[in-house]
């Protein structure tokens, strides 16, 4: 799985206590934009911050004019946090 400067790749991370998103361009090896959940405002449970990193990647990403990506869920299940993110980011606009 790789990302171009056109359609990054969407890389989640998850921890057991936070969650992060990237939108890496691997040709150029660069992290485009990055977005994680440690100093939200929104002190919601896991899966609700993790909704609103998905919207916040997909908010930059539309400010970096980003409109599709790849998603790498990390070799995570797409199940709870990681579905979450992308469901975020697939209501902020990006498409998958």
């Amino acid at each position: 799985m790789s990302g171009t400067k056109l359609r990054p790749r969407l890389s989640v991370f998850r921890s057991s206590q936070h969650i992060y998103a990237q939108l890496i361009d691997d040709d150029a090896a660069k992290v485009l934009v990055q977005v994680n959940d440690i100093k939200m405002k929104s002190k919601g449970n896991k899966v609700t911050r993790s909704i609103e990193v998905g919207k916040l990647i997909a908010k930059e990403a539309a400010e970096k004019k980003i409109e599709t990506v790849v998603f790498d869920r990390g070799g995570n299940i797409f199940h709870g946090r990681i579905k979450a993110v992308a469901d975020g980011a697939r209501a902020g606009g990006l498409k998958f």
